[in-house]
């Protein structure tokens, strides 16, 4: 993962109501469409730019994927902004 993938990944507003939605748990594109006035199409195109940033994963469960958080991805995003409290 680009770290600056991760920033532009979370500057859109409907991404970070994206990521906030899946802070709660798993979630397919219906269930996430719902919350937003956007299309499910366009709900999936915003998890394609999360899930490429590594900030989600994917998991196929018969016709339906549901989306979750990925830790890994916010690991790394934030051990490089914990660099700037360290106090160096």
């Amino acid at each position: 993962m680009r770290l600056d993938d991760a920033f532009l990944a979370i500057s859109d507003d409907n991404r970070r109501y994206l990521l906030e939605e899946l802070r709660r748990g798993p979630k397919t594109v219906g269930e996430l469409a719902a919350g937003l006035p956007i299309s499910r199409p366009a709900v999936s195109q915003h998890l394609k730019v999360l899930l490429a940033a590594g900030l989600v994963n994917a998991r196929p469960a018969g016709t339906k994927r549901f989306y979750a958080v990925d830790p890994q991805g916010f690991l790394r995003l934030n051990l490089w902004l914990d660099q700037f409290w360290d106090g160096d």
